[in-house]
């Protein structure tokens, strides 16, 4: 390893190389191209697609609706199941949801553009500033929401739009959760995460109160006791340490805070990164991270993950997209040591986890290290106290309404066991959770 200076710097391109670099990751369709996508659709009965989406959207009528220049209507069809509809149109992984069941999937032909149509639905709504939802009649009941995620903005708009007043409890100061904070920036550029989070907050009946956190600035057991009823949204609060020798050096970093100092960044010419990069994962955050460094102006970025290619949580597709963005990507080994020089970190030796290599080590050398292993959920504000909720793997244990321990409490997204770490996910749990905290406040079965 040679002896030198990490180097690590801001500003390494030019205006418009950083521009080009976080520009749409897909262009948007026009008019023409939207119809003839939306040609190809079979518009099946009982259709695979519809069943794959966990939020359960009619896709096949929303394409009709396309096919048929009715691009409002298509995005009301998708609203009223996942109001997040246009960031999932984004971010959602459309390859192994819908569009890997997609009839038109086969060796012949590729499967219709599920996600784009949706995006070009939305975006047509959201551009013509038409407001599809109201708030109910006031029902006279009110409901604390904590976390301003997909999850807790998802059950604040479906409790308003059925007459309860909705009050959004959020840590950050701005509302999105992992859309505003921890999605690659060429994913949803131009500000989209508020923009629809201000579409949301428009069909009334909703109040944000924003830098307070569960735990420090209110309990769970004053919004029990001051609300009648309690939707806790609180996503994973903390990070998988390596526990590694060397971890504690400078230039070993967080992913997911690096991402969200990026994503909040005015000018990313002034964002250092390094020339020589590794990034220890095999997730979305893995990839985010690794392909966002790359179009930052790093020189050599190599993405290392425990085991094979198959088994990566983060899809073909991602995989695929760090390729070709000039990522490299080595299967089968897991870090064994951090190597510095002074107190920064400067390599980092492996070890091959295939039985046939088994014992063999290598070491990149690295500017920069990026821990990518995965987040947890913080559970003190919720087990401390009287107010104690059951947990499951280290998750808040829920019900199939999203009900937890406490009768009065549901939780849904990220926090949850069985989480499954995605927007449209989180989407859903706030939905179901919203339908029952409803019948609950109305006095219904629960």
């Amino acid at each position: 390893m040679s002896q030198k200076k990490a180097n690590i710097a801001a500003g390494r391109l030019s205006a418009v190389e950083y521009a080009d670099n976080f520009t749409d990751l897909h262009a948007p369709l026009d008019d023409h191209q939207a119809l003839i996508e939306a040609d190809r659709c079979y518009f099946c009965d009982g259709a695979p697609c519809t069943t794959a989406c966990p939020t359960g959207i009619d896709i096949p009528m929303f394409i009709r609706q396309i096919s048929t220049g009715n691009p409002k209507g298509a995005a009301a069809t998708i609203l009223r199941d996942n109001i997040m509809g246009g960031m999932c149109a984004r971010v959602c992984p459309t390859e192994t949801l819908c569009e890997e069941v997609c009839v038109r999937n086969d060796a012949e032909n590729k499967p219709v553009k599920i996600g784009q149509l949706q995006r070009f639905a939305t975006d047509k709504l959201f551009t013509a500033g038409a407001q599809i939802f109201s708030k109910g009649v006031d029902t006279g009941k009110r409901v604390a929401v904590v976390g301003g995620g997909p999850a807790g903005l998802s059950c604040a708009h479906a409790l308003a739009r059925q007459g309860h007043a909705v009050t959004v409890i959020e840590a950050h100061d701005k509302l999105g959760g992992l859309n505003e904070y921890g999605i690659a920036s060429y994913k949803t550029v131009d500000n989209f995460a508020q923009h629809e989070t201000d579409y949301i907050l428009g069909v009334g009946g909703i109040t944000v109160e924003l830098g307070k956190r569960l735990g420090d600035d209110v309990t769970l057991g004053q919004l029990r006791s001051d609300y009648d009823a309690v939707f806790l949204g609180l996503g994973l609060g903390a990070v998988n340490a390596l526990s590694l020798e060397g971890e504690d050096l400078s230039g070993v970093l967080d992913a997911v805070a690096y991402i969200a100092e990026l994503r909040q960044a005015k000018d990313l010419a002034k964002l250092p990164v390094g020339r020589c990069i590794v990034v220890i994962g095999g997730g979305m955050t893995a990839i985010d991270i690794a392909v966002q460094t790359k179009r930052l102006g790093a020189e050599d970025v190599t993405l290392v993950y425990r085991r094979g290619r198959e088994h990566m949580k983060a899809s073909a597709y991602e995989q695929e997209l760090a390729q070709t963005s000039g990522v490299r990507i080595k299967y089968s080994a897991k870090p064994v040591r951090l190597i510095g020089e002074g107190r920064h970190v400067r390599a980092v030796e492996f070890e091959y986890t295939q039985p046939s290599a088994k014992g063999e080590r290598f070491v990149l050398e690295a500017d920069m290290v990026f821990k990518a292993i995965g987040q947890k959920f913080v559970a003190g504000p919720v087990t401390g106290g009287n107010d104690v909720l059951e947990l499951e793997d280290g998750r808040v244990a829920v019900d199939n309404s999203r009900r937890t321990s406490l009768p009065d409490v549901w939780a849904g997204g990220d926090c949850i066991a069985g989480g499954q770490d995605l927007t449209v996910a989180g989407v859903e749990d706030g939905k179901v959770a919203a339908a029952a905290i409803d019948r609950f406040l109305r006095g219904g079965a629960e």
